[in-house]
């Protein structure tokens, strides 16, 4: 990896070259990406590929005046100081947020890019070159957001994000929160039976253990199996069952770990203080993301937890 400072004039062309290759086809894959879900968003994105095409031939012609045909392979990432831009192909599904972001980064970097360049070249052309190429980076900026208007009316943009929103429900938040509410509510029952039926923290912290990981597994494989988002657009089956089985396994080890205090009763307080924080989670998530108004989520899974607690010390007491 070399500096910025230590590139010729050519090297930085060619860097310049590469850079908007590089950008134009990550502008075109996060079109494709979203064609199917937000062809108002894919629109700007391939007409600001088509942008970046533009910057790349009025570079091309430049070198081959100056250096000829051949153009040496100088990448960003063989440069200190660049920004490493993860593959849009390892981003899927797209978050559309998290694209537009990416493209303001990206333009921000290259104007700052051209900025440098033209301050260290000493040829008239290419110096002239850079510097209208940073204030085309600019302009693009302002094309982005004209494009944006032209093609993302409010009403469009509005539905968009509203379905990106009902997407990230389906494929993160659901899932997980099915996970949590499972690890946390289900494995009540045989922690506190194993408390208060042996008397031992050690017995119910392994009991607590062995139904929080069982249950992870199987809500992990449920989930995976149920369908494979083709028609539901719920997203990769992996992904769900991974998110599933993580946050049941979760839950239920919330309220396992106070077991590993020796003393059974501070065990027992810290356990049940755990469960109401766990309680008190899903009851948000509940009403942050799947619009159940907030004293009907607390109460319902206030009632489910409590039935299942009192479950659990009756057969444990028994």
């Amino acid at each position: 990896m070399r500096n910025f400072s230590d590139l010729t004039e050519r090297e930085i062309l060619a860097l310049a070259i590469a850079n908007e290759e590089e950008d134009g086809r990550i502008y075109l894959d996060i079109a494709e990406g979203l064609r199917e879900e937000y062809p108002g968003s894919a629109k700007v994105f391939s007409e600001m590929a088509g942008e970046e095409a533009d910057h790349r031939r009025r570079l091309l012609e430049v070198y081959r005046e100056k250096f000829g045909e051949h153009i040496p392979l100088v990448r960003r990432q063989d440069v200190r100081g660049f920004v490493q831009h993860k593959p849009v192909w390892q981003m899927l599904p797209l978050n559309l947020d998290a694209v537009r972001n990416l493209a303001e980064a990206m333009e921000t970097e290259t104007q700052a890019f051209y900025r440098r360049a033209a301050t260290r070249s000493q040829d008239v052309t290419i110096r002239k070159l850079l510097g209208d190429l940073a204030d085309a980076e600019v302009e693009h900026e302002q094309r982005a957001d004209e494009l944006r208007a032209e093609n993302l009316p409010e009403n469009v943009r509005r539905r968009e994000d509203q379905h990106a929103r009902q997407a990230f429900v389906l494929r993160f938040i659901q899932p997980g929160l099915a996970g949590l509410m499972d690890g946390s509510v289900s494995t009540l029952a045989p922690v506190f039976a194993a408390a208060f039926a042996t008397g031992s923290t050690w017995d119910a912290f392994i009991v607590g253990m062995a139904a929080s990981v069982g249950a992870g597994i199987s809500m992990g494989f449920a989930e995976a199996l149920s369908d494979n988002g083709s028609l539901t657009g719920r997203g990769a089956p992996l992904i769900r069952g991974g998110i599933c089985g993580l946050m049941t396994t979760a839950g239920g080890i919330g309220h396992t770990l106070p077991f590993l205090i020796p003393n059974f009763w501070t065990a027992l307080v810290v356990a049940v203080s755990v469960v109401v924080v766990e309680l008190a989670v899903i009851s948000w998530v509940r009403w942050r993301y799947m619009d159940t108004p907030p004293l009907a989520a607390t109460l319902q899974v206030a009632f489910g937890g409590a039935l299942v607690f009192g479950v659990g010390i009756l057969i444990g007491a028994s």
